[in-house]
């Protein structure tokens, strides 16, 4: 570092250790906060209502949500399949769906520390990938990801289709307009894709190039998919009077208000936004019901089924060393 530049990092530091004393402080506030507004939610429900309508779910239902979940953890890992493509490496579907589905399960129930990124790094260097391709591979992965959903939710929110209540801060014009931003963004990465000169970065360490534009397109349209047959299941399990664009668009809302609260499932505010947003559509009860339905088929159930896939993964794993192993 240079002198001049010394003065600067002297002069960022106090700035830091303002915010690293005030983080702490409002993040437990906001955790007070959603705890407070769980609680009020709690008591209003009539939660006789919450048990009738779970009793009631009909079998054809939840096997048609469960049907959709499927397809939806079979989209979401063939994001790793691109990434195949992407970082050139011979790895066949059969290898790298397993690891796609067990990252997503934890993902979405233990964070994405733990399941999007641990879990890649430990399923994927047994297949013998690189850590520079693995870093690879979970960058396209989480661009896919999110630039669908910036598709997706750009489409939903410019169309008007969603329509915020009364007297929240957030109007219904000015989701319109950020839907515009987000479908900017989207295009503007499709641009970079096509048209871009420079087309590598050195990210700590790690190389990146910027894909072609028909794998951008792929990336988009399997990211944007996969959010709507996330709705596709919501949709399914609550009252048939709710339209589904007005349920995608909700989802995608919580979407960000889940990210923001770093909260490993999104657990309460998922909940939260839906009963806050559609509780003039239909009762609070059959909402949080067929929420509880969404976490049971989409969460609860794919990790269990992950736990088994991994433990067999790492039961394969060892048999091979002990066969690797020379004889004493």
């Amino acid at each position: 570092m240079s002198q001049s530049d010394a003065p600067a990092a002297h002069a960022e530091s106090p700035d830091k250790s303002r915010w690293s004393r005030w983080k702490k402080p409002l993040t437990m506030l906001f955790f007070l906060a959603l705890i407070v507004l769980l609680t009020m939610l709690a008591q209003r429900l009539e939660w006789n209502e919450v048990f009738d309508t779970l009793a009631d779910f009909k079998v054809r239902t939840l096997i048609i949500a469960s049907g959709i979940t499927l397809v939806s953890f079979l989209v979401y890992a063939s994001f790793d399949l691109i990434g195949r493509t992407y970082i050139r490496q011979d790895l066949t579907w059969k290898q790298i769906l397993p690891v796609g589905i067990i990252s997503y399960a934890f993902n979405l129930n233990l964070s994405a520390w733990v399941g999007g990124i641990a879990m890649r790094y430990r399923l994927y260097s047994r297949l013998g990938v690189s850590k520079g391709n693995i870093a690879k591979i979970l960058g396209l992965s989480l661009a896919t990801n999110w630039f669908g959903y910036m598709t997706i939710s750009g489409a939903v929110f410019a169309s008007g289709l969603v329509r915020m209540p009364p007297g929240w801060k957030l109007s219904s014009d000015a989701l319109q307009i950020v839907g515009v931003v987000l479908l900017l963004v989207s295009a503007g990465y499709l641009l970079a894709c096509r048209f871009a000169k420079r087309r590598e970065w050195s990210i700590r360490g790690v190389e990146i190039d910027l894909p072609s534009l028909r794998m951008a397109v792929l990336q988009l349209a399997l990211g944007a998919l996969n959010w709507s047959l996330m709705a596709a299941v919501i949709f399914t399990l609550l009252p048939s009077k709710l339209d589904y664009p007005l349920v995608l668009g909700v989802l995608l809302i919580s979407a960000i208000a889940g990210v923001i609260t770093h909260i490993p499932a999104g657990l309460g505010v998922l909940e939260a936004v839906f009963v806050a947003l559609l509780q003039h559509e239909t009762s609070r009860g059959s909402l949080v019901a067929g929420l509880l339905a969404y976490r049971a088929i989409y969460f609860i159930l794919p990790l269990l089924i992950a736990l088994v896939m991994y433990l067999a993964v790492e039961a394969k794993a060892k048999s091979l060393r002990i066969k690797k192993k020379p004889a004493e």
